[in-house]
């Protein structure tokens, strides 16, 4: 009887053991990192997860066969980094702890980080009442095994997460139809110029603001933004400051990539006067988090739309120009961005303008021309300079516009307003003569200021290389 007490015991005694080893006794990763992959080429990728606590992980790199070893902490996470060589695969990877793992279907190539509010998530199919121009056909030609899609999927937080939800995709038509738009043209006009594989990890929400997408540290200069103390401080998933940061971002931290794409700003219309500094601090505190340096961040400008549509009666109807004005501030501060101008492809009674198309690519020129170094094409748009006053008539200079201004199809631009010490503006009379833009109105013989497409609707018509002029004031009333 004594011996089966202690063999019971024994028994006892080791299934309790078992039951309390940690329940990664394997190598588990996040999900951005799992079959059908894009790893950034020609660089230090990092890869990390969880292992048996204290135990050696040996990752194995299949384009080489090459061994990366590292010891899993107390708690079972790891982290390494791997060389990749230039673009290419498919390829393994094997991850090892004494019980092997291996990822198959790896692509080596460019890989983007895609982010913002519903214009960035809008998917090809559309939303409802809403399509996308063309993307029928453009779905239909979408196969193509270079080209991955990751999702994340919507995550709202109090605390930051380790992993998000999600997983990678070739592009084929039933992947590509419910994929963002905006960044499926962006990734295949950069696989199609650069003829190299393209992955794409989309991390947005419709109707999110920047703060929610940013640190309650990043906000303190903004006392505006209310930061949650608790869980019942989340009035809006996707509004509230720190929650998508915490939910969506904070996961996909350190996954070595190439860029940014971001197309947000909607949500931030009424509260413009804060919009520039803290864009710029979003941007900032990104690139400090992620420790790759000043990455590429190439961002698109709102598109016009008529924002009386949404707002309350007997309120004052706010000029989303002013948002436009704060965006265009940012690029001049920020290193290594840029901003695609949307101004000639909004839609005045729809805030999920159909021309997805013309925001993918103007995304996807900046970063050929600005990232990956392509010759003898202009991927930024003009911008406006100073102005000298003669007379009656306001002649208005450029930047970035070395083979003069055009009109969209005439040398006239329909756009323009002027004002004198009154400050009243009226529509004027706007007119090219080579590099120049001449603006002048009968009601205002002594102009002291300009304005161009400063409204929240407007059709943008003027262009340098097919590029749109985005809108301007010269003054600061």
């Amino acid at each position: 009887m004594k011996n089966f007490m202690i063999k019971t015991g024994v028994v006892l005694a080791a299934l309790l053991v078992v039951a309390c080893l940690p329940a990664w006794a394997e190598v588990k990763l996040p999900a951005i990192f799992s079959d059908g992959m894009v790893m950034q080429q020609q660089t230090q990728a990092n890869l990390w997860g969880t292992a048996t606590p204290n135990k050696t992980v040996t990752v194995t790199t299949g384009w080489n066969g090459k061994q990366y070893s590292v010891t899993a902490d107390k708690s079972g996470a790891w982290k390494l980094a791997v060389s990749t060589p230039v673009a290419g695969g498919p390829y393994t990877l094997t991850f090892d702890d004494g019980t092997p793992r291996t990822l198959n279907n790896i692509l080596i190539g460019e890989l983007w980080l895609c982010s913002g509010q519903s214009n960035m998530e809008m998917p090809m199919k559309g939303f409802k009442n809403q399509p996308v121009e063309n993307a029928n056909m453009d779905i239909l030609h979408s196969k193509n095994s270079n080209i991955r899609l990751f999702t994340v999927k919507r995550t709202s937080a109090f605390t930051p997460q380790n992993d998000v939800v999600g997983s990678w995709e070739e592009a084929a038509p039933l992947s590509v139809r419910g994929f963002s738009a905006t960044a499926y043209y962006f990734g295949k006009l950069v696989n199609e110029i650069l003829d190299v594989p393209v992955g794409l990890v989309v991390a947005a929400w419709g109707g999110s603001a920047c703060e929610a997408w940013m640190t309650a540290d990043w906000l303190k200069a903004f006392p505006e933004a209310k930061i949650p103390r608790s869980e019942t401080d989340i009035k809006s998933k996707n509004r509230t400051p720190t929650v998508l940061y915490n939910g969506m971002l904070h996961p996909l931290i350190g996954m070595t990539m190439k860029g940014v794409i971001w197309y947000q700003g909607e949500d931030n219309y009424n509260r413009a006067h804060t919009y520039a500094d803290m864009f710029t601090t979003l941007i900032n505190g990104w690139r400090a988090e992620w420790k790759q340096g000043d990455f590429p961040f190439y961002y698109c400008q709102i598109a016009p739309y008529d924002y009386g549509i949404i707002t309350e009666k007997g309120k004052e109807v706010i000029n989303s120009a002013y948002l436009r004005e704060a965006q265009a501030k940012v690029e001049h501060r920020v290193p290594n961005s840029g901003m695609a101008v949307l101004l000639d492809a909004g839609m005045e009674k729809g805030i999920h303008p159909a021309k997805k198309r013309l925001a993918g690519e103007r995304l996807a020129l900046l970063a050929l021309t600005k990232t990956y170094g392509i010759k003898g094409v202009n991927g930024e748009s003009p911008y406006y300079k100073s102005i000298e006053i003669k007379n009656d008539t306001v002649i208005v200079s450029f930047e970035r516009a070395g083979m003069w201004i055009s009109g969209k199809n005439c040398f006239e631009s329909k756009n323009f307003q002027v004002a004198g010490e009154d400050r009243v503006f009226y529509p004027a009379k706007a007119w090219i003569e080579r590099s120049k833009m001449l603006v002048k109105s009968d009601k205002v013989p002594h102009p002291v200021a300009v304005r161009y497409g400063f409204e929240n609707y407007v059709e943008g018509d003027v262009y340098c290389e097919g590029l749109p002029l985005g809108s301007f004031r010269s003054d600061d009333w």
